[in-house]
């Protein structure tokens, strides 16, 4: 896989990791007992954008690493993926 194939995957991974973490750690206004006027209460308790962000960067560089690893230190690619699971459709020969 070349660098800017790798680059790419990254850019995809992060953006599904990103919605994923996204929920974590976030407090609603309801929840603090601070609604501002003209907001619903399920509205986000100030910014965590910087926190999530940072989060998935950390998410995502543990999920490539793990996928370069598989990839180049056991040799596999998406090629393999389907001869990975056995094939239980055919019956054992006696």
């Amino acid at each position: 896989m070349s660098w800017v194939s790798f680059i790419a995957l990254f850019f995809a991974t992060w953006w599904v990791v990103l919605f994923a973490v996204l929920p974590f750690s976030m407090r609603t206004q309801d929840e603090d007992d601070d609604v501002t006027l003209g907001t619903v209460p399920s509205a986000p308790r100030g910014p965590h954008m910087l926190r999530a962000a940072f989060r998935t960067t950390i998410a995502t560089l543990i999920l490539m690493g793990i996928f370069y690893g598989i990839t180049r230190g056991l040799g596999l690619g998406i090629d393999d993926i389907p001869h990975i699971v056995p094939d239980f459709s055919q019956s054992p020969k006696h």
